[in-house]
């Protein structure tokens, strides 16, 4: 590692590269429920354990009422959709989710500067997506309140790319869609020249309401979606553009990232583009652990073939896990999950919560001890992370830990990543994992659980946060 920690070195100098502080949004409150709601709609998977919510086949017809459709021409087509049932009988009519049943923001949001002169926003690290999309001075205005908006005519360096247009629709019938142009985008310091920027004509309540002016998307391109006139053409993301850069040597083609829990006082969670932060890996005491990266399908996917649960192992041979920012909640196979809630004392499945539930008076030494294979190495999930959200009535946690339903692969997401430090090695399509635990594991509500009563808090905007403004 000396000489790849010599060449990020020097290029680190040479660009003057830094950490991309990944804010904690203020106007973020973590709710179980919502955030695997969110879960459903974004990877569009059937739930096996019982609850409200649950996808459906529904008609849906162009041009004409289907009974009339024979006489008149037309169309009927099927399509799943997210939906909710009001209660458990078997007989109640399901409904429309809301934005309202769903986690619409973002945990952490990180500054982006595009354009020139350049124009900052804050968006959201996706390694789940590829599309780069932001906010803009294109879209309606009652989408554009509270917002940082990219004005491609403000910038000497954007180029509009004639017959481009991108759209990202969701299970609930939520889309984000608009037009095409390419830009100078800087995150870090490292400039990233002709990167496709796509700005929102159009955005669903679902994707305007949270607080990020925007996705940048760090998975493999092939899944972004981009088309021209009307055919797919998928474009590179920041970082494949970034290693397509001259002045991007070939042990600097990665990124990193350290998230910590709002529980933790002092550790800021950030990324890094271009160098891995030695402190760090120092700090641990251990070096990074490679394991190889499976993209076939545009995820950071790797094998992940087994669990252990105070010490009782789980063989789930071929077994396969998504490493995914934009998800909050770890999402297993159900064998995992019932062996993790069995050795939690008062855990119960809850219908309304969708979701496993345990006591507030539960401590610190009752949670087991899980880890999850990443390769052939096993990671411990922080023991606090176990313990996700307060629900409603504020007498349990929702497990940070649930079900992934239907989903042949697991999801790991932001209750894995708090515990180890990430080295997403593009370049060489590889992921490297160094632990990182607290040394001491805090079950008090975090701040963003909504644990200070009613009162609520007043939204800052994004504009509010570039700005160096912060919640009150």
């Amino acid at each position: 590692m000396e000489a790849i920690y010599a060449a990020q070195n020097k290029i680190k100098t040479e660009l003057g590269l830094s950490k991309v502080r990944a804010i904690h949004n203020p106007n973020y409150e973590r709710h179980g429920t919502k955030s695997y709601v969110h879960s459903l709609n974004r990877f569009g998977f059937q739930p096996t354990k019982p609850g409200p919510y649950s996808h459906a086949e529904k008609v849906k017809e162009h041009g004409v009422l289907p009974e009339i459709k024979g006489v008149l021409g037309g169309s009927v087509r099927r399509e799943r959709v997210l939906v909710k049932k009001a209660g458990p009988e078997d007989d109640a009519q399901p409904a429309e989710v809301s934005a309202e049943d769903q986690q619409n923001d973002s945990m952490y949001i990180c500054k982006v500067d595009i354009g020139t002169p350049p124009q900052t926003l804050l968006l959201d690290f996706d390694t789940g997506s590829a599309d780069t999309w932001v906010c803009s001075t294109l879209q309606g205005k009652s989408a554009q309140s509270g917002h940082n908006l990219f004005d491609p005519k403000k910038s000497k360096s954007y180029q509009k790319m004639a017959g481009k247009k991108w759209e990202i629709e969701y299970g609930d019938g939520s889309t984000a869609s608009g037009d095409c142009g390419s830009d100078t985008l800087v995150v870090g310091n490292l400039t990233i020249k002709g990167q496709t920027i796509e700005c929102a004509t159009n955005l669903s309540q679902q994707f305007s309401e949270g607080t990020s002016d925007g996705l940048l998307g760090l998975a493999w391109g092939k899944l972004n979606t981009v088309t021209d006139s009307g055919e797919a053409d998928p474009q590179d993301t920041p970082v494949e553009n970034m290693i397509k850069q001259d002045d991007i040597p070939k042990e600097a083609e990665l990124f990193t990232s350290a998230f910590y829990s709002s529980r933790d006082k002092k550790p800021e969670s950030f990324y890094t583009f271009g160098f891995i932060d030695q402190d760090l890996i120092n700090k641990s005491g251990q070096d990074i652990h490679w394991t190889e990266v499976d993209n076939s399908e545009g995820f950071w996917a790797v094998s992940s073939e087994s669990y252990s649960i105070n010490g009782e192992s789980l063989d789930l041979s071929g077994n396969t896990g998504i490493v995914d920012t934009g998800t909050t909640l770890a999402l297993l196979s159900d064998q995992v999950v019932e062996k993790v809630y069995e050795n939690i004392p008062g855990t119960t499945y809850d219908w309304l919560n969708q979701g496993y539930i345990f006591p507030t008076s539960v401590t610190v030494d009752d949670l087991p001890e899980v880890k999850v294979a990443v390769g052939d190495r096993q990671y411990v999930i922080q023991k606090e992370d176990l313990a996700f959200a307060l629900t409603d009535d504020k007498k349990n946690w929702y497990g940070g830990i649930q079900s992934r339903g239907m989903m042949p692969l697991d999801i790991l997401g932001d209750t894995f990543l708090k515990s180890v430090y990430t080295v997403w090695d593009q370049g060489n399509k590889r992921l490297g994992l160094v632990p990182k635990i607290e040394p001491t594991q805090n079950l008090q509500p975090p701040a963003d659980s909504g644990a200070n009563g009613a009162e609520k808090k007043k939204r800052v905007t994004s504009v509010d946060l570039v700005a160096g403004k912060q919640a009150n």
